[in-house]
């Protein structure tokens, strides 16, 4: 009888192995992150800020991506840049657990304007407190105790800023299906979505109609401190999470990356230059003639008029305001 020989089976691919194959494309990573910066920038600056102060009787202001500036100043004003922020990552969050469908892109994007909403909205309780410049600075100014107020801040600040990293971690792996050990997937996607939007920051920043300072003392901390988070979350997810949607990689995505460009480039030129508004109508500053209230203002009163409101801006950056 011929001697059998057994042939050794091809051994199949581990988990661990088939999970390190899944890889993300860093173009579409970074025109997400993009995407989702500029909505919470928007939902701060314009939804937010000057919104409220248009709601509550300012007759016109000037937005930007980094201040808004108006001659109706008020506590609220001040503060409704961050409880949007707030109100806006908790949406987000309650959208992207219900989002068991869809795409790993969408997903992405719902998880940053998570950590983006909740950490600007957090971290400017801790930024202000600290600094005794921002948002909150404006808030407590004037009341008594200012050395209670600045404490209580920074601990609010503290509790829930490591709350929101926290939510933005379990988020990360449980609902976006990267697992906690995939250490070259967590840092891709940490990694480059902070410094894409300090890059998007800075860039919108230069042309505001205040100057340079204003990137260096609102711009640049609120985007660099408040996102820091992103950088060691890793290291606080909870070891019992485990992803609950497919662990699928970030494809390329042309739609994405053409998205984020055509916004990216309003964002920049557009309304980082300035935007005067008004309740009836908006004009980019520097771009179009001002019209409030249907009348066309000549060159030199349109001067005046832009004089006058860089001062206000510039009031506002040295009394705590961005």
């Amino acid at each position: 009888m011929a001697e059998t020989r057994l042939v050794p089976s091809a051994r199949l691919p581990s988990k661990d192995s088939m999970l390190s194959q899944v890889s993300d494309d860093t173009p579409t990573v970074c025109a997400i992150t993009v995407v989702a910066a500029i909505v919470a920038d928007v939902l701060h600056e314009a939804v937010g800020h000057a919104g409220t102060a248009l709601l509550t009787g300012a007759d016109s202001g000037v937005l930007s991506t980094v201040a808004w500036s108006s001659t109706q100043e008020s506590r609220l004003v001040a503060a409704a840049g961050t409880l949007v922020n707030l109100a806006a990552g908790g949406v987000f969050w309650l959208v992207l657990r219900g989002a068991a469908r869809a795409p790993v892109r969408w997903r992405f994007f719902l998880l940053l304007n998570v950590a983006f909403n909740l950490f600007v909205g957090t971290g400017y309780f801790l930024f202000s407190g600290v600094t005794n410049f921002g948002d909150w600075a404006a808030v407590i100014a004037g009341i008594p105790e200012p050395w209670l107020w600045r404490t209580l801040l920074i601990a609010v600040g503290l509790a829930s800023y490591f709350s929101a990293v926290l939510v933005v971690g379990v988020g990360l792996v449980r609902y976006v299906g990267v697992p906690r050990n995939e250490s070259r997937r967590m840092g891709q996607l940490t990694f480059v979505p902070y410094f894409t939007s300090i890059v998007l920051a800075v860039a919108a920043g230069l042309p505001n109609p205040v100057g340079i300072q204003l990137v260096w003392q609102s711009a640049l901390p609120a985007t660099a401190g408040a996102k820091s988070g992103l950088l060691w979350m890793r290291y606080y997810i909870p070891k019992s999470t485990v992803p609950k949607r497919e662990s699928a990689g970030i494809l390329r995505s042309y739609a994405w990356i053409v998205l984020a460009a055509a916004l990216s480039l309003v964002f920049v030129l557009v309304l980082g230059r300035g935007i005067l508004l008004h309740r009836q109508i908006a004009h980019p500053l520097q771009a179009y003639p001002i019209v409030p209230h249907g009348r066309v203002l000549n060159s030199t009163l349109r001067r005046q008029v832009e004089v006058i409101f860089r001062e206000r801006c510039v009031s506002l950056v040295e009394n705590g305001r961005g």
